[in-house]
C-alpha cells in the first residue's frame, strides 16, 4: 500500500492530546462561539447539563496505567456545546444532568471514545518519505490528504528500508478515564 504524504514531524512524544483533539473537532464551531462569547451575559443559566446547552468544563484525562494524557486544570476553560458532536459520545453522555460544581469521575470505554484500534488503518510507506527525524518507531508526524486535511500519525515500525504507518487516533482502543467539574452551563 503506497500513499503520498506530506510529512511533518511534531515531536518524539505527542502534544497535549485532548487539546489537540478538541481543537480539530471544534474549529468549524469557533467563529461562532466567538461570535456568541459576548452575547454570554445575556444567555439565560441554565442548572443542569443538558442537550444544546454551552458548557464548560474543568478535566484531568488519565489512561487505565495512570498515565496523565492531559488537563486543562487551572488553564482555560474547554466550552463545547453538549450533544452538537465536539466532544467524544462517552463524556458527552455522562456530563448530563450535572450541575455547576459538580464533579465526577467517567470512565469511556474505545467504543464510546475514539473507537477500537483499527487494523485497516496501518500502512507502510518507503523510509525515505519520512524526514530524517521522523523515522523511529514512536515518534508522532503530522500529514495533509490531497483534500487539505491534517491527521495525526504514528510511526508503528521500520524494517530496512520500509515504514509502517499507524493512522489510528492516538488513543483508539483506550479505556480514557476523566476526572471532570463542570464549571459553567449556559
Amino acid at each position: 500500500m503506497s500513499r503520498r504524504l506530506r510529512v511533518a514531524h511534531t515531536a518524539s512524544r505527542p502534544a497535549p492530546l485532548l487539546s489537540t483533539i478538541v481543537l480539530v473537532l471544534a474549529l468549524p464551531c469557533l467563529a461562532a462561539a466567538g461570535a456568541r462569547a459576548g452575547d454570554s451575559e445575556q444567555e439565560e443559566e441554565s442548572t443542569v447539563v443538558e442537550a444544546g446547552s454551552q458548557v464548560g468544563i474543568e478535566y484531568t484525562l488519565t489512561l487505565e496505567d495512570g498515565t496523565k494524557v492531559d488537563s486543562n486544570v487551572g488553564g482555560e476553560t474547554l466550552r463545547f456545546k453538549q450533544g452538537a458532536g465536539q466532544m467524544i459520545p462517552g463524556l458527552d453522555k455522562a456530563l448530563i444532568g450535572m450541575a455547576v460544581g459538580e464533579t465526577k469521575q467517567v470512565a469511556v470505554s474505545p467504543e464510546e471514545g475514539y473507537g477500537p484500534v483499527n487494523p485497516a488503518a496501518f500502512g507502510e510507506v518507503p523510509l525515505g518519505e519520512l524526514p530524517e527525524d521522523g523515522r523511529e518507531p514512536g515518534t508522532t508526524l503530522m500529514t495533509q490528504d490531497d483534500q487539505g486535511r491534517v491527521r495525526q500519525l504514528r510511526v508503528h515500525k521500520v524494517e530496512g528500508d520500509v515504514a509502517t504507518l499507524d493512522f489510528n487516533h492516538p488513543l483508539a482502543g483506550k479505556t480514557l478515564l476523566f476526572d471532570v467539574k463542570i464549571l459553567e452551563i449556559h
